[in-house]
């Protein structure tokens, strides 16, 4: 373990600001400044550099937040939280791999941006009342009264069902391979009477600007699928701490699908194909080949 704090909770604060944002990029950002800020600040004098470090991040994601939020008003369609390439084993560690999925960033979402900073340091990182109020400049009873609420919003919404890595791994197999060869009898057994497709191009490129909703209407899109890019392959990977699929067109990632499952089926597709989301993952997928 290095002896430099920034670099020991390094990890920690690129998931604080990532959960709070949705965004790998804005997130890396965030972190890059909080570096900023401890590399100026005299060290000696600071109790307790993880505290100090994640009340940074804190602030700086929370004012990025307000950033993207006016950003987010002229989006071009559905926005998606921009996926995050994870290895396997991130899924062996149930809280972690739930606190990245996409499920929970959409759900994340729909909290405001105090409840979101709340819920992601108390919840998921058991950050102390205290040191939560200190970074978000509130009293520890304030940010008690917004953990109860954030808590509560979040059950209300978070999927129920609990699968296995077996059962994940299975659904999202039986979807590749009917989409891959344009089963539509196989995609109506895997998809939940109620899934619903969500796309984000952002504007830049082709793709759906509203949701699509219900099995039959999902079925018999994806069905065509060999037909509309038969030159087109999918591929099996891991984002957000779960299995999940990678469309290539042309040997170049074109879209990456995250896949929330219940009780063995697909209750929501997310597939996202802006540029500038997919531009990270396509980096970090690179420098894991060559390790």
């Amino acid at each position: 373990m290095s002896d430099d704090p920034f670099i020991t909770h390094r990890n920690l604060l690129f998931t604080v600001a990532y959960e709070m944002l949705g965004s790998a990029a804005d997130a890396e950002d965030v972190v890059q400044e909080t570096w900023l800020r401890w590399a100026a600040v005299d060290q000696a004098e600071v109790h307790d550099p993880r505290a100090y470090m994640v009340r940074i991040v804190t602030r700086q994601a929370l004012d990025r937040l307000r950033t993207v939020a006016r950003r987010r008003e002229d989006y071009i369609g559905e926005w998606l939280p921009e996926p995050l390439l994870t290895s396997p084993d991130v899924a062996e560690d149930v809280e972690l791999a739930e606190s990245v999925s996409i499920a929970m960033l959409m759900v994340l979402e729909t909290l405001g941006p105090a409840e979101r900073a709340v819920f992601v340091l108390r919840e998921v990182f058991d950050v102390p009342y205290d040191e939560i109020a200190d970074a978000l400049e509130k009293t520890p009873a304030a940010v008690r009264q917004i953990a109860h609420r954030a808590r509560r919003h979040v059950a209300a919404r978070r999927p129920r069902m609990e699968v296995s890595h077996a059962e994940q791994r299975a659904a999202v197999e039986r979807f590749r391979s009917a989409i891959q060869t344009g089963d539509l009898q196989g995609l109506f057994d895997v998809l939940a009477p109620d899934v619903v497709l969500v796309a984000d191009g952002g504007g830049l490129v082709p793709t759906l600007r509203r949701p699509v909703e219900g099995a039959k209407r999902v079925a018999r899109m994806l069905a065509g699928f060999p037909r509309v890019v038969p030159g087109a392959r999918i591929g099996a990977m891991w984002l957000n701490g779960a299995p999940a699929l990678r469309i290539d067109l042309d040997g170049e990632l074109n879209t990456a699908v995250s896949l929330v499952i219940e009780g063995g089926r697909i209750t929501r597709i997310y597939a996202v194909s802006n540029p500038h989301k997919l531009a990270r993952l396509g980096e970090a997928m690179q420098l894991s080949r060559t390790r």
